[in-house]
């Protein structure tokens, strides 16, 4: 297994933010964390996260999950009924990485719309929206991802948020936010958790990417949803008993890695440089690429100590993360220009 890098001599791992690792000061922080037996809530380092969690984004209340796919899936069972639909972006997560989970394990529908650089057009949502009616679909909810990974993190601006909102609720329509990376929105927009937790009845986020936590999400919502996702989390095998020890990475990690996101996000815009994408094009801590051949991209750099990932047979992408530092991002650059030579696709 690649060792994170420093970028002198080891493997730059730039495949994707999940590949961090606890530092010394995080797994002191586990290994001391009170515990107790979550499923009968009972845990104290859990309770303390799923309480912290909810005032950040201004909700009643949070539970803490395995995974940001398991989060979203109980949240999408909280607001679609069997038989009605989600709209969402065709690149969106929940349906372009979850397996199919919404219609396995939920029997909800989907409906999606194509964006633009990944941002949706809330006009555009809004002609989608289907009222109740016995001859089709009724439209239940709308997910929107916070940021977009397929569309190389691209931050949804808070006034569409806040404009697809009014649409929603005229609609009587719930609307979710999969915030997987929301703190790098935070990060890089100012916006506080707060204003864009006010716009979702539901939101999951995770703790393991941008900042760093080995494992775990929460999903935030109220206080009599989050009591109904227990039961789901319990169904889908999530229910967890000490794990105030994963909490406790949660904890330090919101304490001492979330303004520090800042710093991926301007390596991100030094290795756009270097790899010749505008910088100005990257909202947050993801690079992508159009080549020819992901693959052989991925290959070039492989061979070199670089590891980035393909989105598809012409995607190359590249998320940068606390583990690799300015010297990594320098020598990924230079292998990874080489790599790319003069094959990049405008």
């Amino acid at each position: 297994m690649a060792e994170p890098a420093t970028g002198s001599g080891g493997v730059v791992d730039l495949r994707s933010d999940t590949v961090t690792r606890p530092d010394p000061a995080m797994r002191r922080a586990m290994a001391e964390a009170e515990v107790g037996d979550d499923v009968y809530g009972e845990d104290p380092t859990i309770n303390a996260l799923q309480a912290e969690v909810a005032a950040l984004f201004g909700h009643e209340a949070a539970l803490f999950v395995p995974s940001g796919s398991m989060g979203n899936q109980i949240a999408l069972k909280l607001l679609v009924p069997p038989g009605a639909e989600l709209l969402c972006d065709a690149d969106a997560h929940v349906v372009t990485f979850e397996l199919a989970a919404a219609a396995v394990h939920g029997q909800v529908a989907t409906r999606t719309w194509t964006s633009s650089g990944g941002r949706f057009d809330p006009a555009a949502v809004a002609a989608m929206i289907r009222p109740p009616s016995p001859h089709i679909v009724p439209t239940a909810a709308v997910a929107v991802e916070q940021t977009h990974n397929m569309a190389g993190g691209a931050v949804q601006p808070i006034g569409a948020l806040r404009t697809l909102r009014e649409i929603t609720g005229a609609a009587g329509v719930a609307l979710h936010c999969d915030g997987a990376r929301i703190w790098n929105a935070h990060v890089a927009t100012g916006v506080p958790l707060a204003e864009y937790g006010a716009l979702f009845e539901t939101l999951s986020v995770c703790l393991s990417k941008g900042l760093g936590a080995p494992v775990g999400s929460l999903l935030v919502s109220s206080t009599e949803r989050v009591g109904q996702a227990r039961t789901l989390r319990k169904r889908l095998g999530g229910g967890m008993r000490q794990a105030g020890v994963l909490a406790a990475a949660g904890r330090y990690a919101l304490a001492h890695n979330l303004e520090r996101i800042a710093e991926d996000h301007a390596r991100a815009r030094t290795l756009a440089g270097l790899v010749g994408v505008d910088p100005a094009t990257v909202d947050s801590n993801i690079v992508t690429v159009t080549v020819p051949s992901a693959a052989a991209v991925v290959a070039s750099a492989r061979a070199e100590g670089v590891l980035v990932g393909a989105l598809g047979p012409r995607i190359v992408r590249c998320v940068t993360h606390l583990d690799v530092d300015d010297t990594g991002i320098e020598r990924a650059g230079r292998v990874l220009a080489a790599a790319l030579g003069g094959c990049r696709v405008p």
